[in-house]
């Protein structure tokens, strides 16, 4: 199974589960990309706006500030709206996605997710991404 590669780009994790967070930066250990972690929503906004990373995996179920809110508040910001957000969550309702779409998430997986499907949503939304 080839892994598919990426462009150089920065990633930001933002996950409250230190596992969650090293097995992510274990499947992202690829030449080019770089990774930023963040363990809350208000520390994810902060990397945002420090970094402006290309693309953000980020768990929603998180204490003080949820995926969700976080997501609203990036794709509300002009200046940020064209990060590419990525929700990967243990919830798998289909209520759960609908709210990730209605909060304007990009992707939705759904815990565990495996590191090839990973990597090819990755690949596709940062080629998609405006140049």
């Amino acid at each position: 199974m080839s892994v598919p590669s990426l462009p150089p780009c920065t990633i930001l994790i933002v996950d409250d589960n230190l596992q969650n967070l090293e097995l992510l930066e274990a499947y992202l250990e690829l030449p080019g990309v770089r990774t930023l972690r963040a363990t809350n929503g208000e520390e994810a906004l902060q990397r945002v706006a420090e970094e402006r990373p290309d693309l953000i995996l980020l768990d929603v179920m998180m204490p003080r500030m949820s995926g969700f809110e976080v997501c609203t508040k990036i794709k509300s910001d002009p200046g940020t709206r064209d990060i590419a957000i990525i929700m990967v969550t243990a919830l798998s309702e289909e209520s759960d996605q609908e709210r990730g779409k209605d909060c304007g998430t990009d992707d939705f997986v759904t815990q565990p997710v495996g590191r090839k499907d990973l990597l090819d949503r990755i690949a596709r939304l940062l080629a998609a991404r405006p140049k």
